[in-house]
């Protein structure tokens, strides 16, 4: 991994019919130096999960952001679009 830098790869997701988007992914936080692996929700265009959760979390809070702000760019782009 890279030691200088967060890292995010987004390994699944999945949708269900209530347009609830789930977000399986890997990553690594440089802060701390650890890599980790969560799951975030996507309910109504805004992200949960305790991986991003402030309280709930095991990231660096500057991790946490950059996780949190990549998943919310790629949403937003559709990336999490489902071809059905």
């Amino acid at each position: 991994m890279n030691e200088n830098h967060h890292m995010l790869n987004i390994i699944d997701f999945t949708s269900t019919a209530h347009h609830t988007i789930f977000v399986k992914v890997t990553g690594y936080d440089a802060v701390i130096a650890r890599e980790f692996t969560g799951e975030v929700k996507f309910v109504g265009g805004r992200p949960y999960g305790d991986i991003i959760h402030p309280q709930r979390t095991h990231l660096s809070f500057e991790c946490r952001q950059f996780v949190q702000e990549l998943l919310l760019k790629k949403y937003n782009e559709g990336a999490f679009q489902s071809f059905l």
